[in-house]
């Protein structure tokens, strides 16, 4: 699952980074909206946790204006204010949740995958791209109608590729996503050696390599 923060305060963004990735969530995090419209336009997420005041902005308006262009990603506002009428103002703007600050952990989390879970149950859990098929709840992947075996970090690098589809995914993504200790790989080819052993078992040109960026699965 991905999570965007958007926060100009280094604290706060510095500790919900800390307790959403402990929760195994991938995390981005700008303090800014110009640099949030760069990520969505670049990343599907699959939540956007955003305040309400930002240095460049009103994050209110930055939730007006993606919902006005069709993203459909689930945002959890975030704001010291606790009045009824802004509360009522973010939600009819399209907030899917609002968290007044200060908060607790507990609870930040606990709106955090009540959301996410209402966005899977929402969503297919097979995902099917050029005669590939995975099961994202059963765990299993077929070509062609017939299953194969893929390793955990494997499987892991299929989904994410196949979410992201149309996408370009940069090594870097790629590898915060399937490796829980990234600083000691850094310079490894890891990522290679995952997209090698993958494309060996699905026998498909379906991963495309882009020279110097990443990797990509196009839907056509």
């Amino acid at each position: 699952m991905y999570i965007l923060l958007v926060d100009d305060n280094e604290e706060l963004l510095y500790s919900l980074e800390k307790i959403l990735r402990n929760e195994k969530y991938s995390v981005d995090s700008v303090s800014n909206i110009e640099d949030a419209y760069q990520k969505i336009d670049y990343k599907n997420y699959n939540l956007i946790i955003l305040d309400w005041i930002l240095e460049d902005g009103n994050g209110v308006e930055f939730l007006k204006k993606i919902r006005e262009d069709g993203f459909t990603t689930p945002v959890m506002m975030l704001s010291s204010k606790n009045e009824a009428l802004d509360k009522a103002k973010a939600l009819n703007l399209g907030a899917d949740d609002y968290l007044e600050k200060p908060f607790s952990n507990i609870e930040l989390l606990a709106r955090v995958k009540a959301i996410l879970r209402r966005e899977f149950n929402q969503k297919k859990p097979v995902i099917a791209i050029k005669g590939v098929k995975l099961d994202s709840v059963k765990r299993e992947v077929e070509v062609d109608g017939k299953k194969i075996t893929l390793s955990l970090k494997e499987f892991e690098l299929l989904e994410l590729l196949m979410l992201n589809a149309d996408m370009v995914l940069t090594k870097y993504q790629i590898l915060q996503h399937i490796s829980r200790d990234f600083d000691t790989l850094k310079g490894s080819n890891i990522v290679e050696a995952h997209i090698k052993n993958l494309r060996k078992k699905i026998k498909k040109d379906i991963i495309e390599t882009v020279r110097g960026v990443g990797y990509i699965i196009k839907k056509n």
